[in-house]
Parts: C-alpha cells; sequence; structure tokens
C-alpha cells in the first residue's frame, strides 16, 4: 500500500498580480519611508534656528538628569532601608539587584546626552552642534 505523496503535490501562492501588488506595496513603503526619514533634518534646522529653543532643551535635559540622580539616591537609601529588616536571602537578592538596576539606568542617563552631543559632533548632526546634552 502506498500513499499519495501530499507534500510534493502543493503549488506555489505566488501569482503574477501578487507579485505586482507585493512590488506596489515595497515601492509605496520606501517613498513613505524616504519622505518620513527627511523629516527630522528639516526639524533640527528649526529647532537651531529658533531663539530661545536650544536652550530649552538644554534646560530640559539637565532637570531631567538631576531628577534621575535624586531617583536614584532615593531608590538606594529605600533598598537599603529595606534590606536592613529583611531576612529572607531571596528578597535580600531582589533588593540588590533593583539597585544595580536603578544604578544602571543613572548611568545610561549620563552618558547618553555627552555620547549624542560628541558623536553627533563628529557625525555632522545639526542638533549636536546647537544642542549641548551634557548635563554639567
Amino acid at each position: 500500500m502506498t500513499q499519495p505523496d501530499t507534500h510534493n503535490t502543493a503549488k506555489s501562492n505566488t501569482k503574477p498580480s501578487h507579485r505586482r501588488t507585493l512590488a506596489r506595496k515595497i515601492a509605496i513603503s520606501t517613498i513613505l519611508l524616504s519622505l518620513i526619514a527627511v523629516q527630522p533634518v528639516a526639524a533640527q534646522n528649526a529647532v537651531c534656528n529658533a531663539d530661545k529653543l536650544p536652550g530649552m532643551i538644554e534646560g530640559f535635559f539637565q532637570i531631567t538628569t538631576a531628577v534621575g540622580i535624586i531617583g536614584l539616591a532615593i531608590v538606594w537609601q529605600a533598598d537599603s532601608l529595606m534590606s536592613m529588616f529583611t531576612l529572607n536571602p531571596e528578597q535580600k537578592k531582589g533588593l540588590r539587584q533593583h539597585q544595580r538596576s536603578a544604578v544602571k539606568s543613572t548611568m545610561v542617563l549620563l552618558v547618553l546626552g555627552p555620547l549624542y552631543t560628541t558623536a553627533g559632533g563628529m557625525m555632522g548632526l545639526p542638533l549636536a552642534d546647537c544642542v549641548n546634552l551634557a548635563p554639567w
């Protein structure tokens, strides 16, 4: 008794009309993506040409960095206080992990601004030339 081979009888679903619609979708998405990608460059020039906007962006970044550092201090102290009253080793391990993640988040917050300012200046990004994102 032989069974019919069902694996080789499957036909391809790619018809010429399906290929054309797929090609149209790819072309339209490529055009839309290129239009969207051009918009940030135009917006960056508008930011640099505005009177007080670069200063406002710098101030906002400094405030958020300061709040992040204060938040780290509060989380660190709260976790330390909680670990003093915790006897379960798993809970202490969780608190230490929470402290480490808070430090990592703060380090990312402190490093991204200066990194964008220096790397953006090297790459010739216009926003990096007119806005200083270093928090100090």
